[in-house]
């Protein structure tokens, strides 16, 4: 040991305490801020009235038959329904432009390194273009300039059912729940749980039959059980579309500006860390006779992953933080539907402090879901 290091063990308790005593104070001023202290004047009963507003999209927990579900949200419901309806428009894209954004950016950071010099200078010109202009500049763009440049909704693209597109937005067929059928949902999904976390735990070759068997056994139960999902094609109507899924207008453009901007930042990032691999693994691929394609999946993005993770994680609440410039286009996202509830109630410290909690918390657990993965494939490494 080094004159005047710590050991690691006082080093982690001293850690320790300070996060205790940083996350004390944090419950301490939350508590200070929701109790309706007379100081502020804080008040947060605005939140069971009416609310009295619409939103284009969006839905929210409401009690049915005296059991909590989800509904489309109305104009009858109450505010603190209608905060919810907007996290849950937030949450839907945040999940999907996660997924493809970290799947388009490793692609053009994969690209960016390419032999082909027309597919590099592509790559090298997109990540450019858009890490070089602001983000509320670009959303504006596909908002405006793409999406509602499409037909109307009786003149509508549509390529056989398969996908509709129109200024409206965009659909494509998708599976819907049958009545009664969350029930086999839940079910099957802890099913699948229990039996992926059987086989991460168990390395070996017999984790194959087993994945196997359990998919095998869950599919032939769907005749016993009757099928939980039905698929459903869109239909083109008169002045909608019927069936699907649908994207709105504003839906679309959200992910599509999110999705190429934080794709763009991820490119870099990929592009960096296979720099950084040592030159010797790709040389000793190739010496086993390993193709570019082969030594780049199974031997180059592997240990890409295992120490990219931290970075992306930042990438990632950029993203999540981004959703709130969909009061740009009209998106009712979370920031947007509680400005539209403090401009009603006059409630606008208590709006402001609920969204910079929910988004905290977002930030939150990502950070944590990240963390969790990396420290899970370090294990396994």
């Amino acid at each position: 040991m080094k004159a005047g290091s710590r050991p690691a063990h006082t080093v982690r308790r001293a850690a320790l305490v300070a996060a205790g005593i940083l996350a004390a104070a944090l419950f301490a001023i939350g508590i200070g801020l929701f109790a309706d202290l007379p100081t502020f004047g804080l008040d947060y009963r605005y939140l069971l009235n009416r609310a009295g507003i619409d939103l284009s999209e969006g839905s929210t927990i409401a009690l049915e038959e005296g059991l909590p579900g989800f509904a489309r949200f109305g104009p009858e419901m109450a505010n603190w329904q209608a905060l919810l309806a907007g996290l849950f428009n937030n949450l839907k894209i945040i999940v999907v432009a996660l997924v493809a954004s970290t799947l388009l950016g490793t692609l053009v950071g994969v690209a960016l390194l390419s032999r082909n010099a027309l597919v590099r200078a592509l790559s090298f010109g997109y990540v450019e273009l858009i890490r070089n202009t602001p983000l509320l500049v670009q959303l504006v763009f596909w908002y405006f300039a793409i999406i509602l440049s499409f037909p109307p909704v009786s003149a509508a693209i549509d390529l056989y059912g398969w996908l509709i597109v129109s200024r409206r937005g965009i659909s494509f067929p998708g599976l819907s729940v049958v009545e009664s059928g969350w029930l086999s949902i839940i079910l099957a999904a802890c099913v699948l749980v229990l039996v992926c976390w059987y086989l991460w735990r168990r390395p070996g070759p017999g984790r194959l039959p087993i994945a196997l068997l359990s998919f095998g056994a869950l599919i032939a139960a769907i005749p016993i059980v009757g099928s939980p999902v039905e698929l459903s094609f869109p239909v083109v109507k008169r002045f909608s579309v019927a069936g699907g899924i649908g994207l709105s207008a504003e839906l679309t453009g959200m992910l599509l500006a999110l999705v190429v901007f934080t794709a763009a930042y991820i490119a870099e990032i990929i592009r960096g860390v296979i720099l950084s691999v040592p030159r010797g693994q790709s040389e000793a691929a190739q010496a086993l006779g390993l193709s570019n394609r082969h030594t780049m999946q199974d031997v180059i993005l592997p240990q890409v992953y295992r120490v990219v993770l931290p970075a992306l994680s930042n990438q990632y609440v950029s993203l999540a933080k981004n959703t709130s410039l969909g009061i740009a286009i009209g998106y009712p996202d979370l920031f947007n539907v509680s400005g539209t509830i403090a401009n009603q109630t006059g409630r606008n410290f208590e709006s402001i402090l609920l969204v910079m909690l929910a988004y905290l918390l977002v930030s939150w657990t990502i950070i944590g879901g990240t963390s969790a993965i990396n420290a899970a494939l370090r294990r396994r490494a």
